[in-house]
Order: C-alpha cells, then structure tokens, then sequence
C-alpha cells in the first residue's frame, strides 16, 4: 500500500488497527501504553511495540506530548498509519521520531498481521494475515 510521509523510518511488527479515532490525552496510559478510554474498541489493549493503525487523532493538544512519553518511557508503537494524520499525531510522532504513514486504505489491515511500514517511502506492506503462521 502507498501512501504520505508523515515521519519517515522503517517498522516491522504486529498491527493493533482501531476503526474508531484515537485520544492519546485521557486514552493512552503514557507510562505503560495501555489504552485507558473506556468504551473503545482497542480499550485493555497495549500499543507498545506494535504498528498502531488508527484512522485519525482526537482530543486535546497535549495528545502530542502523550506520544512522546510513550516514547520517552519506552512504551510507544513501533510506527503509526492513519488514514489523515492530523496535527496532533503528526506533532507527536515528530517529536518522538516514530514512523509514520498516512492516507492509508485502513480495511486492508487487521490486528494480528505482521506489518512493515517504510515511511522513508511512504509504503506498508502486510508479510503475514494474522490467520499465516509467523515464521
């Protein structure tokens, strides 16, 4: 899949997709990167070191810092693809230097694949559906 340079670097891992937007202000524990909004779909669910997929942020500005407390206390995404990065991820993962792709066709990604994001090149690429075996 093609699609924008937000933060450019390269990521391989297992994908964490929310169909619904995401708060990092009030909805991701920062020191441990578990997401604490109740009554979201990814809630009890943890981002760190994963590909989080998400079509957009919301919420408050401080949601950029949240990103790079993650970061900071080792319990960020490996990378973030979004179908519009807004300025609030766009500011995070720029601060903390996460890769990141947006303009993303998001229902071609499940939690489970094993993902790359080449955002020097603005591509992600699924290796394995979650139902392959990993190698």
């Amino acid at each position: 899949m093609r699609g924008r340079t937000v933060n450019p670097g390269k990521a391989r891992g297992e994908a964490l997709v929310s169909r619904s937007p995401l708060s990092f202000y009030g909805g991701v524990d920062p020191k441990t990167g578990m997401v604490v909004e109740r009554g979201h779909e990814l809630e009890g669910k943890c981002v760190k070191g994963k590909i989080l997929v998400f079509p957009r942020g919301k919420g408050s500005t401080v949601g950029s810092y949240v990103i790079y407390a993650l970061k900071k206390n080792g319990a960020a995404p490996l990378a973030v693809v979004n179908e519009e990065t807004e300025p609030i991820v766009a500011a995070g993962v720029i601060l903390a230097d996460i890769p990141c792709v947006d303009r993303v066709d998001l229902s071609l990604l499940e939690t489970g694949d094993l993902v790359e994001v080449d955002a020097d090149r603005g591509r992600v690429e699924v290796l394995k559906r979650r139902w392959e075996p990993f190698p």
